[in-house]
């Protein structure tokens, strides 16, 4: 009778099994997809650090032994001054952060060493391993600015480095390795290359390029300049003419089509320093915003159609209020008043103070930089990279700037003006106001250096975003994050199967049962000439009990996932179409770094 009754329990799972929907069927495109949230296992709750927030360097215990070569050796040519850029990634998909700094060299007619861009294995206790030499990046160029993105689908995440010269496209087999495949990709753009971002244009689940372009320069055309009406100093960019930046579409079989003219981008006076990847209309398609250095920012909206059309000037976004082209060079672009849309931050010269254009959700922005306070609080900065992340946690993203000047002799015409100067970091205390809080962050923080590339990622998986910093001529910085992971959080990676395996211009929602809203999106690019990474951490505040959240992402080609009752404090990801394939539970306290096995002494000789 026992064996009976099994049998028909075991026909009744079996009917009941073949009842079911298929647990792996894709939602089709616009439609949205109610996805089952997986119960982790229950763990113990991990202590909350406590403390004031403070960043700590750790650049010399964490084993990074980078510095940026110029290449100057007294003849002051112009890309001796911007320095170069950096990049959080996870080249090997092992669930941390690992780092890419950007390098340039010597020049040709004073060729004395060389030098290398270096890929920095993150080893999980706080420490990193320079693996560039196996990992066959170790090529030798002017290195200036890094995109990293899977452009081929592969799940491996590739890098493209740009430079004064052919740009380079680094293909990643898997393994740690890499191999350059720029000429059969067709993506090399000989001129002088600075900000890049991979983006899908055309909605295809293919990665396509921005190339952003500098000036017309070589060492034969360089130009005569002097601040001292003696010694030749560093020339400006108006002593150059403009370069058209490039968009290549990705034709879906390893190479690029250069579709620059096509698309409306060809612009011979553009001067791009910065890119930042965002849909300022809310239409589903991906926009692109360019600053300029002394020549119109651009707003290039994305017709549907394969085409752009610069809006920069009918959005207020081209020009200062003065009606003049200012020295564009880092930018961002996210939502942080809790409104939904994108706005935009962008780094400037002296005196031209860092702006901060607020997206009014008609077509048009306004500068809210003034009435912000970041206004009069940057006005004697020269800002390169910048961005918008939450460095506290408490949900309202705050604003970074790299700072430092272009000319190491400026204070013989400015002697206010210095050379090296430390950063900002802005405070969103809500309101759309900010105070300056870099003084209260640490000594690590307030240092003054000539920054130039910047980037955030949460490098130890405890939580809270860290900083990785760039200076010209001078050593790379990874700053920790200490102790703003007293508040909530969630972590989140996308993985597109329509969609670009990235989820690049994936819109995600985060709610809170309490009633809470918070809006980001998927970018490559951004910074200055840099990448941070790629998964999405929203700060939730202050613990609160019993909180459940939801999520809505909407994937690049209009798919919607809706995925109900997570709990904060994990770090998940999540497939389209599928919901949360894995979960993890942050782990608040950082693991320190194994202490180092101690040398035998030698015996004594007798």
């Amino acid at each position: 009778m026992r064996v009976l009754s099994a049998f028909i329990g075991f026909c009744f799972l079996l009917l009941f099994a073949a009842c079911r929907p298929s647990a792996t069927t894709t939602p089709q495109p616009q439609q949205v997809a109610e996805v089952a949230t997986p119960s982790p296992t229950p763990s113990p709750t991990p202590p909350r650090p406590s403390g004031a927030v403070e960043f700590t360097d750790i650049t010399a215990e964490a084993g990074i032994r980078f510095k940026h070569h110029s290449g100057a050796f007294g003849k002051k040519y112009l890309p001796e001054t911007i320095g170069s850029g950096c990049a959080f990634l996870d080249y090997d998909n092992d669930g941390w952060q690992d780092i890419l700094l950007v390098n340039s060299m010597d020049w040709p007619e004073n060729k004395k060493r060389r030098s290398y861009s270096a890929l920095y294995h993150n080893n999980k206790d706080g420490t990193f391993t320079d693996v560039t030499a196996q990992s066959g990046l170790g090529l030798e160029m002017y290195g200036i600015g890094a995109a990293v993105a899977d452009y081929d689908n592969d799940g491996n995440v590739d890098i493209y480095i740009t430079n004064v010269g052919q740009n380079r496209l680094f293909r990643n087999l898997g393994g740690g390795k890499f191999v350059d495949v720029t000429a059969r990709a067709g993506v090399g753009d000989p001129g002088f290359s600075t900000a890049a971002a991979w983006f899908d244009y055309d909605n295809d689940g293919r990665l396509d390029l921005f190339v952003g372009n500098y000036v017309e320069w070589s060492p034969e055309t360089d130009q005569n300049c002097t601040l001292d009406g003696k010694n030749k100093s560093y020339c400006t960019p108006q002593t150059y003419k403009g370069q058209s930046p490039t968009l290549y579409h990705n034709r879906g079989n390893g190479t690029f089509e250069n579709v620059t003219e096509r698309a409306g981008m060809n612009e011979p006076a553009g001067k791009t320093l910065g890119v930042a990847l965002l849909d300022y209309d809310s239409d589903g398609w991906m926009d692109l915003f360019v600053a300029n250095d002394t020549e119109p920012n651009k707003l290039y909206r994305n017709n549907r159609n394969g085409t752009f059309t610069d809006n920069a000037v009918i959005a207020g976004v081209a020009f200062s209020e003065a009606g003049t082209a200012r020295a564009g060079m880092g930018v961002d672009a996210a939502d942080y008043d809790g409104s939904g849309r994108q706005s935009v931050v962008i780094g400037n010269f002296t005196n031209e103070s860092i702006a901060l254009y607020h997206n009014d959700g008609t077509g048009l922005f306004t500068n809210d930089a003034p009435a912000s306070g970041i206004g009069k609080m940057s006005a004697q900065s020269l800002t390169f990279a910048c961005f918008f992340f939450d460095y506290n946690l408490d949900g309202l993203v705050d604003i970074f700037a790299a700072n430092g000047h272009v000319s190491d002799d400026i204070s013989v015409v400015q002697p206010t003006v210095k050379y090296a100067q430390p950063p900002h970091l802005f405070h969103n205390r809500g309101r759309k106001k900010f105070e300056e809080v870099t003084a209260k962050l640490g000594r690590a923080l307030n240092r003054a250096i000539v920054g130039r590339g910047a980037a955030y990622g949460d490098m130890d998986n405890d939580g809270d975003l860290d900083l990785l910093l760039t200076t010209n001529n001078g050593p790379a910085r990874l700053l920790r994050n200490d102790n703003a992971n007293q508040n909530d959080l969630l972590r989140v990676r996308t993985v597109g199967a329509r969609a670009n395996r990235d989820g690049v211009g994936a819109k995600v929602v985060v709610k809170t049962s309490k009633g809470r809203s918070i809006f980001a999106m998927v970018r490559t690019g951004s910074s200055y000439c840099s990448q941070s990474e790629m998964p999405l951490t929203f700060g939730l505040g202050k613990p609160e009990e019993g909180v459940t959240l939801s999520l809505e992402i909407t994937w690049p080609g209009g798919q919607k996932d809706r995925i109900a009752d997570l709990k904060p404090n994990q770090s998940i990801t999540v497939q389209e179409g599928k919901g949360v394939v894995a979960s993890e539970p942050i782990v608040f306290v950082r693991t320190p770094p194994p202490a180092p096995t101690p040398t035998p002494t030698p015996a004594a000789k007798s």
